[in-house]
């Protein structure tokens, strides 16, 4: 069922918040092991893309698949194209999986792979609404982009800030009043459309909200919108691993 696609796990071990990130442990397994083993269960190919030895050697004492790519990639999708290259015969699409997601779902990988069913999806991602017991300032929240899309699921733009604006409605009622869609940094892409959005160069827009798929948009490029329900515990910084260790022991309750 998953035969043409590839799942690529962008991993450094350099990072300006929390170097090594990828190599922590969460209940005894590091990062990269959970992720891996999560991808594995939906896409039977699925490989580590890193740049850093340490990284590399430890997937391969857990069993998995990894390539050594360049250290002078400025974005995960280069990576993936990188892996891609060396990885990916016989592949048409490949799933672009975060790093630090150790408890991604099953479901989240199947939705973005069934925008692929279209055959004229080039490029997919996800999202997932905004509830109100989520709270105003989970919305307003920069880290945490927004998403609106059009009548056919496509991604119209993607910002920090919040949008749409809700004129004449004070902003504490907004997530009451409007589905807002939170982005979830999944992502797929056709491998020659993958090809094609590497060499780009970056866009206004782009560096303007300091997100990368603005430059596909801005572009002329469509990226398909899958809808999912479940949130996930993306790891940032030290704080957020301590929050995925709580997290891990409720689930295994």
């Amino acid at each position: 069922m998953y035969d043409k696609f590839i799942g690529i796990i962008p991993a450094r071990y350099a990072s300006t918040r929390f170097p090594g990130k990828p190599l922590q442990l969460i209940g005894g397994k590091s990062m990269i092991q959970r992720v891996y083993e999560q991808v594995s269960k939906v896409l039977p190919t699925v490989y580590v893309a890193t740049d850093d030895q340490r990284i590399y050697d430890a997937v391969v004492a857990f069993g998995g698949k990894v390539v050594m790519t360049s250290d002078k990639h400025k974005s995960g999708t280069d990576r993936c194209y990188e892996a891609y290259q060396k990885v990916g015969e016989g592949k048409s699409v490949v799933v672009n999986i975060q790093g630090d997601e150790p408890f991604i779902q099953l479901s989240q990988i199947e939705t973005v792979c069934k925008c692929f069913d279209d055959p004229s999806t080039e490029l997919a991602t996800l999202v997932k609404p905004f509830k109100p017991s989520d709270g105003t300032q989970a919305l307003f929240n920069p880290n945490s982009p927004k998403v609106l899309l059009n009548k056919k699921g496509e991604a119209i733009y993607f910002s920090r800030n919040v949008i749409p604006y809700l004129r004449g409605i004070d902003q504490s009622e907004w997530i009451h009043q409007h589905t807002y869609y939170k982005h979830i940094g999944l992502y797929a892409y056709r491998g020659d459309v993958l090809k094609t959005i590497t060499q780009l160069p970056q866009s206004s827009l782009e560096l303007a909200e300091s997100l990368e798929q603005l430059r596909w948009i801005e572009n002329g490029y469509k990226i398909k919108v899958g809808l999912t329900e479940v949130e996930t515990i993306g790891i940032d910084t030290p704080e957020d691993l301590k929050a995925a260790e709580e997290f891990l022991k409720k689930i295994q309750k």
